[in-house]
C-alpha cells in the first residue's frame, strides 16, 4: 500500500521552472549560479505559502548540484540532489525559528558553521520565519552573518521583514516573493493536481495567491465538502433548528484554518451558481 502524501508536499516544486508565478526570482537566482555571484546570505520575503521555503531548498540543492544543467537547475539525479530529495543530506540544514528562537538554538547553529561540508561546496542553513528570533538570539547570529566562511550560504525567509533588525537586513540579499497571479495557479491546478477547470477556478480564486492553500483546499473539496456543502444548503433550505445545530457541530470539528477555507470555497460555489 502506497504510503499517503499530503498534497501540499506531494506537488510542492522541485526545480526552478517548476515554482509558480515567480520567473523573475528564479531567473535572477540561476543567473547567480550560473555566474558564481552567490551572495552569502539571502532574505526570502513574501505572504505565506508563496514559495517562499520552496525557493530556498530549490536554491540549496542547485548550488551543490554536481551536474548542473546549462540553464542552472539542478539535475535531480547526482548523489547530491538524490540524498536532498531524500531528506539525508548533510549539507542543508533548516532551523523553524517559529519554535527554535533562543540565543542557545542560534549558538548551535553557529557551531555546525564551523565544520567544513565533507562533501559538495556548500553548506546551507535556511532558518525559516526568522523574524521570530529574539532579539538575544539576532545579535549571537550577527557576527556570523556577517563574516560567515566561504563554505556557508544562509538563506533566511519571512512574512514580516519589518519585525527584523536593520543590522541583518543589510547583510542580506533581500528577494521580495511576490503572491502569484489567480490564472497561474489555476493553470497549476490542472497541469499538476490534474484538478478540473471549474475546480481549479474556484480555488484559485478563494486562495488569495497562496499555492499551498489550494493544494490544501484541492486535497478536500472533492466528496468531503461537496458533502458538507449539500448538509449545509439543506439544513437552511429544508430542516429546523436541529438539523441546522447538528450542521454547526459538525464544521466546528474542522479546525480553525480548514472552517475559513471551507467558508470561502462554500461562498465561491454560491457565488458561481448565482452569478
Amino acid at each position: 500500500m502506497d504510503k499517503f502524501i499530503v498534497s501540499a508536499r506531494k506537488y510542492r516544486p522541485q526545480n526552478f521552472n517548476t515554482v509558480i508565478g515567480q520567473s523573475h526570482i528564479t531567473t535572477t537566482l540561476k543567473n547567480a549560479i550560473n555566474n558564481n555571484q552567490l551572495a552569502h546570505a539571502f532574505l526570502f520575503c513574501g505572504p505565506r505559502g508563496v514559495g517562499k521555503t520552496t525557493c530556498a531548498r530549490i536554491l540549496a540543492k542547485t548550488i551543490n548540484c554536481e551536474n548542473r544543467t546549462k540553464e542552472g537547475e539542478a539535475c535531480n539525479t547526482c548523489n547530491s540532489c538524490v540524498s536532498f530529495d531524500n531528506g539525508i543530506s548533510l549539507n542543508i540544514h533548516e532551523l523553524d525559528a517559529a519554535s527554535n528562537n533562543s540565543v542557545d538554538d542560534i549558538r548551535t547553529l553557529v557551531e555546525q558553521v564551523r565544520f567544513a561540508p565533507q562533501a559538495g561546496k556548500y553548506k546551507v542553513y535556511i532558518v525559516d520565519e526568522v523574524h521570530m528570533l529574539s532579539a538575544s538570539a539576532f545579535n549571537a547570529f550577527l557576527k556570523t552573518l556577517e563574516e560567515p566562511p566561504p563554505y556557508a550560504i544562509f538563506i533566511l525567509a519571512t512574512t514580516e521583514k519589518h519585525k527584523i533588525l536593520p543590522t541583518i537586513l543589510s547583510r542580506c540579499q533581500l528577494v521580495k516573493i511576490p503572491m502569484p497571479e489567480n490564472q497561474e495557479i489555476e493553470q497549476a491546478l490542472i497541469e499538476r493536481a490534474k484538478a478540473t477547470p471549474e475546480t481549479a477556478r474556484q480555488i484559485a480564486g478563494i486562495c488569495e495567491g497562496n499555492y499551498r492553500e489550494a493544494l490544501q483546499l484541492l486535497q478536500h473539496a472533492d466528496e468531503d465538502w461537496q458533502s458538507l456543502l449539500r448538509e449545509w444548503l439543506n439544513a437552511i433550505l429544508k430542516t429546523g433548528p436541529v438539523a441546522q445545530t447538528k450542521w454547526v457541530e459538525e464544521i466546528s470539528r474542522l479546525g480553525r484554518e480548514r472552517q475559513k477555507q471551507f467558508l470561502r470555497y462554500s461562498s465561491q460555489c454560491v457565488a458561481t451558481v448565482l452569478w
